[in-house]
């Protein structure tokens, strides 16, 4: 583990009269990371939920608040994305910020269609198979490859010109990011030559414990990429998440209770859904001692093969209980991951 980064949901917990407030949390936050060293924050991007829904508005803020610190989408679900608009958005905020954005994008949960395809229209093919040629597309107006032409000409680009991506950050096209989950999503985003995001959620189940899975999938996602991308120069990196809560105190194990407790309340000891569907396996969280939690990460087998460790913050914490794991984690743990 070579960087240390972390994954925020943004989250608000004021009701529409608190959203203005969650948002300036959320920057100061990243001022905050920035401070302590982290190399990336990453956001997710969800819909009508209350947490961060627009990214790259919140990133063009935020560049203009810190000078380091990398601006990473853990992950854009590509079913519901404009992949022209996308690109117009995420090229800008590259160049605002100097170059920080990371761009994670995946299918997105299929199982959200019969909510979310009333809203934002529906289409012939089936999720999956949208959703991958909406990402296909993004490559594509990434790469600055033409997407149209100008015809008799169009306002300020004259007859027979291409239309390409405005303004182009080529550079970006290499920090693209796929959301893992499998063994087959590993090697299909080798494949395709992007980056690899493991998050704390498998969506299959081999029968492994979760990391030993998910060091398979990593493995396999560097085998597949020097295969067909090593020639070139080109170099693989995995991001690999894990929620790390540190307890040094009664009033950590207070803040911090309620959602330990219904966040195991909700599988077995494996990481399996009580649920029992669809066939997930999630990773346990990290708490405890600064210690203890130094001793499970350098254990873990998904941890030591990745290039970035992301602490994923709990979804229902509050900015002071956020900026405490962050800070411990940066002070008293990510110190000795490498020792």
């Amino acid at each position: 583990m070579r960087e240390l980064g972390f994954l925020s949901f943004v989250p608000n917990h004021g009701g529409p009269a608190g959203a203005a407030a969650a948002l300036e949390d959320g920057l100061r936050l990243f001022e905050t990371a920035e401070r302590l060293g982290y190399g990336t924050g990453w956001v997710r991007g969800r819909h009508f939920e209350p947490f961060l829904t627009s990214p790259m508005t919140f990133f063009a803020a935020a560049a203009q608040r810190t000078s380091t610190i990398g601006f990473g989408t853990a992950v854009l679900g590509m079913r519901y994305e404009d992949p022209v608009r996308l690109a117009e958005d995420a090229s800008t905020v590259d160049l605002l910020s100097g170059g920080r954005v990371q761009l994670g994008i995946s299918t997105g949960i299929a199982g959200y269609g019969p909510i979310l395809d009333p809203v934002f229209g529906s289409v012939e093919r089936s999720f999956r198979d949208e959703a991958e040629a909406r990402a296909a597309r993004l490559l594509e107006v990434l790469d600055g490859e033409p997407l149209g032409t100008a015809g008799k000409g169009y306002e300020s680009i004259p007859a027979g010109a291409d239309l390409t991506l405005q303004p182009l950050s080529p550079a970006l096209r290499n920090r693209v990011w796929w959301g893992g989950g499998s063994m087959g999503t590993a090697l299909r985003t080798a494949e395709k030559g992007l980056l690899l995001h493991c998050s704390t959620l498998n969506t299959e189940d081999t029968g492994e414990p979760f990391a030993v899975a998910q060091a398979a999938q990593i493995d396999a996602y560097r085998a597949r990429f020097a295969e067909l991308h090593g020639a070139d120069g080109r170099t693989p990196k995995v991001a690999v998440g894990r929620i790390v809560v540190p307890l040094l105190d009664d009033h950590d194990r207070a803040v911090h209770q309620e959602f330990l407790t219904g966040y195991a309340s909700g599988m077995d000891d494996e990481g399996r859904p009580l649920s029992g569907t669809p066939p997930f396996r999630f990773s346990k969280v990290v708490s405890g001692e600064p210690a203890a939690i130094v001793d499970a990460l350098r254990a873990d087998p998904a941890v030591a093969a990745t290039d970035e460790l992301v602490i994923t913050l709990p979804a229902n914490g509050d900015a002071a209980s956020h900026e405490r794991i962050l800070t411990v984690i940066a002070e008293q743990i990510a110190p000795h991951l490498n020792d």
